[in-house]
């Protein structure tokens, strides 16, 4: 994943920028930069995060970073803003995107002499690939829409001009961008939690393919959204922060929602409902007030040092962030019947090695509640469960021991009732030895959600998406 914010302003932006781009820091681990525009001249800064944290290693830095003007990320791909000098003029941007077609674009652009100069892993860098494309057009807004139509997969973008911001939406709107105001200032920004201690207000919800430019004063529309979005619904599920909205949704209320949902439904008898930090907290609490039972703190997260488990690139990190962030309280456990919220289950490993953490300190039962479906499909469109492969994730792996096939009636096993799906989650309780486990429905999370069916990606669960 990742996010970016981006500001302008009458006075100079330094402060702004630094601290609401730290606001995004929960979208990714692992690299964050900075840059800013001060007389025509750009300053920039990119540092790897994945050993420490966005705060520390951009603070002594501040001073640089002259200006009124300025775009910051926060990045789980290559490293970030990219400078170009073009027939547009000098620009800066940095991207939250997710390039299927890398090597096709990288080749017709090379067909046409463009080069590559940034290079990560040895792979092109994706963002200057983007910002190629931008230079093909003979107006950024022209450029922009190149990128919509030639890039498979999704891309949100920030520029940066002598004139001002350029913000840009995914043409699905996968990926939410709002604006916030202030007195003299205008901001564009991932996460909306980046605005309230900075004084910015919500402004705006920029549309799916939709421009805006930021100046100081004002804000520009200059593409109208598309008609036909479909922001990725894990945005409310998982990685969004609970007291950010997208689309006017609350990130805590529709967990909560989805929560209170299950429990309605739900005939197991517990004495407390538990959350797993952080976002199986809003669920938990809407659980426990639609069970009727108290919700406990029974699993707490250690905050001071350990960030977000999936996102760390080896798989080894990942479980061992997600092991020694977790401690569970025995005092509240012995002895007891206790339900748990968790976003989602997608590999499994970390729920399998928390759960018999938890019978090791005494809990007499261990009842497992999922946020949403079971997860069958690796996302093209945005990559939050950073899976390489579809057999990575558990769900998957369970359909090919039991068919043969892991591509075999996906349809079968993601509708809720079938016997495929009974079986699927029959498989998965035992594999991470569950009490009882159920999943939230398709419905029941849209209905959380509260938007139309046909906004939302759905795909992750049952491979409705549109590309």
């Amino acid at each position: 994943m990742g996010g970016f914010f981006g500001t302008i302003s009458n006075s100079s932006c330094a402060t702004d920028l630094f601290y609401g781009t730290d606001y995004n820091s929960h979208l990714g681990t692992r690299r964050g930069g900075m840059a800013t525009l001060y007389n025509g001249v750009f300053k920039r800064s990119i540092h790897n995060l994945e050993n420490s944290y966005f705060r520390t290693r951009f603070e002594s830095e501040l001073e640089k970073f002259q200006g009124n003007s300025g775009i910051g990320i926060i990045s789980d791909t290559d490293p970030q803003p990219i400078f170009i000098n073009s027939h547009l003029g000098k620009y800066a941007v940095v991207t939250v995107a997710k390039v299927n077609n890398l090597e096709e674009l990288q080749n017709e652009l090379l067909d046409k002499g463009c080069h590559f100069s940034e290079m990560s892993s040895g792979q092109i860098n994706q963002t200057e690939l983007i910002s190629l494309l931008i230079s093909q057009g003979k107006t950024f807004v022209e450029g922009i829409e190149i990128v919509f139509e030639k890039i498979k997969g999704s891309c949100s973008m920030l520029v940066l001009t002598e004139e001002g911001i350029l913000a840009a939406r995914d043409k699905w709107g996968r990926t939410p961008v709002l604006i916030g105001k202030k007195e003299g200032a205008y901001a564009a920004s991932s996460e909306p939690c980046s605005f309230p201690n900075l004084g910015y207000e919500i402004e705006y919800n920029v549309g799916p393919g939709e421009i805006v430019m930021l100046t100081a004063d004002k804000m520009t529309q200059l593409r109208k959204p598309n008609k036909k979005m479909q922001v990725c619904s894990f945005l409310w599920v998982y990685y969004g922060y609970p007291v950010s909205e997208y689309e006017g949704v609350n990130v805590d209320a529709s967990r909560y929602a989805s929560g209170m949902a299950m429990a309605k439904k739900d005939e197991v008898d517990a004495d407390f409902v538990s959350g797993i930090p952080d976002s199986g907290i809003g669920m938990a609490l809407g659980y426990a007030e639609g069970k009727g039972i108290p919700y406990r703190r029974a699993i707490v997260k250690y905050t001071p040092t350990w960030p977000r488990s999936f996102t760390p690139a080896n798989q080894a990190v990942r479980d061992l962030v997600a092991k020694m962030k977790l401690i569970p309280n025995r005092e509240l456990l012995k002895g007891k019947r206790v339900i748990f919220c968790d976003d989602s289950i997608v590999r499994g490993t970390q729920l399998r090695d928390n759960v018999n953490i938890l019978y090791g300190y005494g809990a007499k039962e261990v009842h497992m509640r999922i946020g949403c479906p079971p997860i069958l499909h690796a996302c093209p469109f945005v990559g939050f469960s950073a899976s390489k492969s579809h057999l990575e994730l558990i769900a998957r792996r369970i359909v090919k021991e039991l068919e043969g096939d892991d591509a075999k009636d996906l349809d079968k096993y993601a509708t809720t009732g079938t016997e495929q799906y009974n079986q699927l989650v029959e498989r998965i309780r035992e594999k991470l030895n569950i009490t009882t486990l159920k999943f939230n429905t398709v419905e029941d999370l849209i209905a959380s959600i509260g938007l139309p069916r046909e906004c939302v990606c759905t795909h992750c669960y049952n491979g409705n998406g549109c590309f």
